[in-house]
Order: structure tokens, then sequence, then C-alpha cells
């Protein structure tokens, strides 16, 4: 289970996503054509297989193998937007806080079992089991910054490759002008090698700029949505724990909502 349907998040196509890069990519070649250019002139595979390979290369070569697998995951989820059910999981925390303050916290006992976040079952029984506030507070903080931090950890993938790709890139460039000068007695040869050189350069800046730095900014904004709702629900347990007023627990959890959202 992804860390996006642990939290509530059920995913949807991202329409934002795919329209910016039809729009990004569309107006590159749209401008090409303008030019005067041809679809064939983009089209070099010798130049496509040195900026992916050498990009793939270079952050397998600065990424963990676990990072590797959470960037992955992460960019199937920036590829797809999310329905949350933050405050449905408001709702939620403010009817464990009125039963534990008609009855007892040993009330909801019975019910942990039921609820349908891991994180929220853990600080309802952690706070059942009559765990100090401070130290539940102190565990789940932990908790929540080391998962914020190996989510963060699968964005910078995409980060290290939108700065890897364009000097990839001018790699290719400088391989194809090598070609180019090592056949200056053949003009026949001459054409190919500077479209590599020069298409090179466009596959490496592009990819850069519309694809990898975009997809970790995205991801990032992903991570810290889910690292919001953790806090809430360790928020509300706490007050679920200090006995406040269901009143006041709904209040202060409201805060935690986007303008959006409320």
């Amino acid at each position: 289970m992804s860390s996006l349907q642990r939290c509530g998040m059920i995913l949807y196509m991202d329409k934002a996503t795919w329209l910016g890069l039809l729009v990004g990519f569309g107006g590159i070649i749209a401008g090409n054509l303008l030019e005067g250019g041809h679809m064939s002139s983009l089209m070099q595979l010798t130049a496509f297989i040195i900026v992916l390979a050498g990009t793939i290369g270079a952050v397998m070569v600065s990424s963990s193998e676990k990072d590797l697998k959470t960037g992955l995951a992460l960019a199937k989820a920036a590829f797809k937007t999310e329905e949350s059910h933050i405050k449905n999981r408001i709702v939620e925390i403010v009817d464990y806080s009125r039963l534990a303050k008609k009855e007892s916290l040993l009330a909801l006992e019975p019910r942990i079992g039921r609820v349908s976040d891991p994180l929220l079952q853990n600080v309802l029984r952690s706070v059942v089991d009559g765990i100090d506030q401070n130290t539940i507070r102190d565990i789940y903080e932990t908790q929540i910054l080391t998962e914020e931090d190996e989510l963060l950890a699968g964005a910078k993938v995409w980060a290290d490759a939108g700065g890897f790709a364009p000097t990839i890139g001018i790699i290719g460039a400088v391989l194809g002008l090598i070609h180019v000068m090592g056949n200056l007695t053949d003009t026949s040869k001459l054409g190919a090698g500077i479209a590599v050189a020069f298409v090179a350069t466009v596959y490496g800046v592009s990819s850069a700029n519309l694809l990898f730095l975009p997809l970790g900014n995205k991801i990032k904004r992903k991570v810290h949505e889910i690292t919001r709702e953790k806090q809430l629900i360790l928020e509300g347990g706490l007050m679920i724990a200090g006995g406040a007023n269901p009143i006041v627990v709904e209040q202060k959890l409201h805060a935690f909502l986007t303008s959006e959202q409320k």
C-alpha cells in the first residue's frame, strides 16, 4: 500500500500534469515546425540513447536502490490527482473525542480495530494504553519526519535527473562534434553528426526543464500534503488524550485544511 493510500487519498488522473507535458513539448515541436523544421530533425535515436542512458546511469550512481524505488512509485502518483479524505478523518477524530469525553478513554478500545488509518489507530492505542502525551508526540513526530525524509529522498531522484540531463546533453553534443571533426573529408556524414550534437542538447535541456524538475517539484508538494495529514492525525490523538472539548478539537484540526478544502 502506497503512502498516498495510507493517508486516505484516492488516485485519479492528474490533468494538470498531462496537459503541462502536452503544452511544453508540444510548444517546442510547434515552434520547430513554424521555423520551417521537420519532425524528423528532432528524432535522433543516437542522441536519445545518450541522454536517456546517461541520465539514468548518473541517477543510479547518486541514489540508493530504496530511493530509486520510492522515486518511481511517487512518479506514478504525480501523474494522478488525489481526492483526500482529510475532512472525513477530522470527523472521525472528533467523534472519538466526543466518545472519550462522554465516557472515558477506555471506551475507545473496542473501536480501535475498526479505525481506517494505521497512524490514527496506533496513536489511539497509545492513548488508551495511558502513554504520556509528550512520549506519544516524540514517538510519532519522529516517525512522521522519518517517513517524510524517505519520501523526499524519492522526490530528489527526479530533481537529480533534472540536474544531470542537460550536462549529459552537452556530452552528447561534444560526441557529435567529435564525430563531425573526424569526418570532415566526408561531407555526407557531417549533417548527421551536427544533428546529433544539437538534438542531444535539446533532449537534455527540455527533459530536465519540462519533465524531471517539474515532476520532482510536484512530488515534493504531495509529500508535504501527506505529512500535513499525518500531523493532523497526531494532533487530534493528543487532544483526545488531553481531554479537549470536541468543539475545540474540530476547530484546531480545521486549521490544517487548505482554503480549497475548507
